[in-house]
């Protein structure tokens, strides 16, 4: 019998990728977003919908074995400038996906959450993943929904756009010839592909991560001045067009994510990986086609 999966905000930057995977692996998958997918492929249902439309969602998810949430207001700073729709979206939004997941039966629910969970920093973003994430630990608890939690690092790769950080950098390396980071110069990140985050969010469905948190990053801490000197010279860029910009706040950590909590998450490392250099190649390459197709 086919599986049916159901991936909520299955339109964006990480959901397209684990929707595509989920196809691969013999799902039939069904995409639920605000806005229709620009990759949606033959093999795959959309239906136009909001997080917050809780009957909706439930007539959607009947049926379907398995569910991932990726709908969310995910950029640091539209958290900051709009709390009240971080939590309408966040929290509330994942509660109702629970609720159709409890309604009906399903066999495992995917929880698309961020390696900032447990930080001091990440601002309203932060609280409301950590408000999510105890609420799906507890509808286990108390309704026996099956779950796994994905603390997502720094993705990175295909399909991103302007959201995406490390995308914004690469687009402006294009357009003016200058690599400019918003943060600290003494920034650490952990980038991960996300395909290769999408890889690891199929594996995730196997039995040794039921009712388990699992943090998806790169293979190892990488200074951030190290990734942009990096680019500079793929992009032929002079050093010394390498910029910091200090925010007065921005919410993002400097060199780790995490602060003490006794909450822990196990750390995931897919066996093979996109080569950083890489996978700046590959942005490059598709942000440049889509200077060219304006």
């Amino acid at each position: 019998m086919i599986k049916k999966a159901v991936v909520v905000g299955g339109s964006g930057f990480i959901g397209s990728h684990v929707a595509d995977h989920l196809s691969n692996s013999g799902y039939q998958v069904t995409i639920y977003d605000k806005a229709e997918s620009q990759w949606l492929r033959e093999d795959q249902e959309f239906i136009n919908g909001n997080i917050q439309d809780g009957e909706k969602l439930k007539k959607i998810i009947a049926g379907a074995d398995v569910v991932y949430n990726f709908a969310a207001l995910a950029d640091l700073n539209q958290a900051i400038e709009q709390p009240i729709k971080t939590v309408n979206i966040n929290i509330l939004g994942n509660i109702n996906v629970m609720e159709a997941c409890h309604a009906h039966g399903v066999k495992r629910f995917i929880y698309a959450s961020t390696v900032y969970v447990h930080s001091r920093e990440g601002g309203f973003y932060r609280c409301s993943k950590q408000a999510s994430e105890s609420y799906v630990e507890e509808y286990q608890k108390t309704y026996g929904l099956n779950y796994t939690i994905l603390r997502y690092g720094s993705l990175y790769g295909p399909r991103a756009d302007e959201t995406n950080g490390l995308y914004r950098v690469v687009k402006l390396a294009l357009d003016n010839g200058i690599v400019r980071y918003e943060g600290d110069v003494d920034s650490m990140r952990e980038y991960i592909h996300v395909d290769d985050a999408a890889k690891a969010s199929i594996e995730a469905l196997n039995d040794k991560f039921k009712n388990e948190s699992v943090v998806l990053t790169g293979q190892e801490p990488m200074r951030v001045i190290d990734m942009l000197k990096m680019l500079a010279e793929i992009l032929g860029i002079p050093k010394n067009k390498i910029e910091f910009v200090n925010n007065n706040y921005s919410g993002h950590y400097v060199r780790t994510p995490y602060a003490y909590q006794p909450k822990l998450g196990r750390k995931y490392i897919p066996p093979l990986h996109v080569d950083l250099g890489q996978g700046l190649i590959e942005m490059i390459g598709e942000i440049s086609l889509q200077k060219n197709n304006q």
